[in-house]
């Protein structure tokens, strides 16, 4: 049972706000943001997403810079709330193209009519984009996206100013072409997300990967898709590598195990892994993956810290890219955390180092290394000198560390699962639309220890 809904901008300043039962406080979202922006916890840095103040709980999702929050007085499940939340963000998403505070502030006679529809009295009913095409009926104000940060995952596959084709995220499922027409496109992303812990040597100590295939269709009359994946693909573990390290196309794809969206038939999937489907509405995962198989890792990361005087230490950092030299990994992301007596530090980047920034962040006592972005087979170093307030007595390595990286790799996926073709039932000769299959990875825990 919700008590409130609202979203917040960065700044703290309403741009929803709808209260259902009218049994919490006046004040919620101030007391929430005061919270959120205030934390003060020795385990963490952040709010965690459920927390309660004076009996009301405050269940909280951060998504393209915007709190989506909902308070209740009763002991309800958080991942339920936590995935409704999620829900109506990717719902306002499809119907307004572009997620963020202007297009709320522009749009927000359409948001509150889709909140109407998606709860009610505090009670969840539908958050199907499909489904609720049939009750709205407001107009979406298309939002410049052309002058806004890219947000979603197409936004994975922004390169300095470049711009891959068709932004599925900045176009609203219910708006037409300039013109009144409706260009038929269909997008398919596959989305990984990595973790790989490595020892202080750089060997593998585990690693896996989460992945999402991920559609959105604008094609009219709702047509019949086939997407076809690696002939050689198995689902289920066989207990030993497949991986071939020699080979720049892999072994056979080899997934611990996979879940499907209810609109998809697998009637020949077994016989060659093919899915058929007829896309909804909106945005949806068509397949949800996961694979432990070992797999070859887009970055190895050595750390390493030494001592160099009593109250001194000196720290090499190394980041080598083991993917193809046409491919290139953006927003790159490392951090180091370091002994908690660490007064500052100064750094020392390659000769000719183009896009790097460093900082030591004094209030979490930590090295932070940011790459603007890597070609594939390139090598990047960084060396630390830090300066102690005390002498460190050989626990260096016990104090410091591990080594955490984030990043994007666009039309890069590790996993190697592949489209071999995404077909679509024609209606006619001339029926051609676009297709777009994009690839990525990211970090999800790439950490090296030391």
């Amino acid at each position: 049972m919700i008590s409130q809904f609202f979203v917040l901008s960065q700044r703290g300043d309403h741009i929803v706000f709808r209260d259902y039962r009218g049994e919490v406080p006046k004040g919620s979202a101030e007391i929430f943001f005061r919270k959120v922006k205030f934390w003060n916890d020795d385990e963490a840095e952040e709010a965690p997403p459920v927390f309660n103040v004076d009996g009301v709980n405050y269940i909280h999702v951060k998504v393209a810079g915007l709190f989506f929050v909902v308070t209740t007085m009763v002991n309800v499940s958080p991942p339920l709330i936590l995935e409704l939340l999620q829900r109506i963000a990717r719902v306002t998403k499809d119907y307004l193209g572009v997620l963020n505070e202007d297009s709320l502030r522009k749009n927000f006679i359409l948001v509150y009519e889709l909140l109407d529809e998606v709860i009610d009295f505090g009670y969840p009913q539908t958050t199907s984009t499909e489904v609720l095409k049939s009750y709205i009926f407001n107009e979406p104000i298309m939002v410049d996206a052309g002058r806004l940060p890219p947000l979603g995952p197409a936004a994975m596959f922004m390169q300095g100013t470049k711009r891959m084709p068709g932004t599925a995220v900045t176009k609203s499922v219910v708006a037409n072409e300039p013109g009144g027409k409706k260009r038929e496109e269909i997008f398919v992303d596959i989305i990984e997300r990595i973790s790989v812990t490595f020892s202080s040597s750089g060997y593998i100590l585990t690693s896996e990967i989460d992945g999402t295939i991920q559609m959105k269709s604008y094609l009219t009359g709702n047509p019949e898709i086939r997407l076809a994946l690696n002939e050689d693909l198995t689902i289920g573990r066989t207990g030993s590598s497949s991986y071939d390290y020699r080979s720049s196309s892999g072994g056979p794809v080899i997934l611990d195990d996979c879940n499907f969206h209810e609109s998809v038939h697998l009637d020949s999937f077994d016989i060659d892994r093919t899915l058929t489907l007829i896309p909804p509405d909106g945005e949806f995962a068509v397949m949800n993956y996961r694979m432990t198989q070992e797999f070859k890792p887009p970055f190895r990361v050595t750390a390493l810290i030494e001592e160099a005087g009593p109250s001194r230490a000196e720290v090499l950092l190394k980041i080598r890219a083991d993917f193809s030299a046409n491919v290139t990994a953006n927003t790159i992301t490392v951090q180091m955390p370091v002994p908690s007596y660490t007064m500052r530090a100064s750094f020392e980047l390659e000769a000719g180092a183009v896009g790097q920034t460093t900082d030591f962040k004094e209030g979490s006592r930590r090295l932070e290394w940011n790459i603007k972005k890597i070609v594939g087979g390139s090598e990047h170093t960084l060396r630390a000198k830090l300066t102690f307030s005390q002498e460190s007595y050989g626990n260096l390595t016990k104090e410091a560390g591990p080594v955490n990286m984030n990043f994007t790799i666009p039309m890069y996926n590790a996993s190697k699962l592949q489209v071999r073709y995404l077909q679509i039932a024609k209606k006619s000769k001339a029926y051609n639309p676009y297709r777009w299959v994009r690839y990525v990875t990211q970090a999800n825990s790439y950490v090296a220890r030391l």
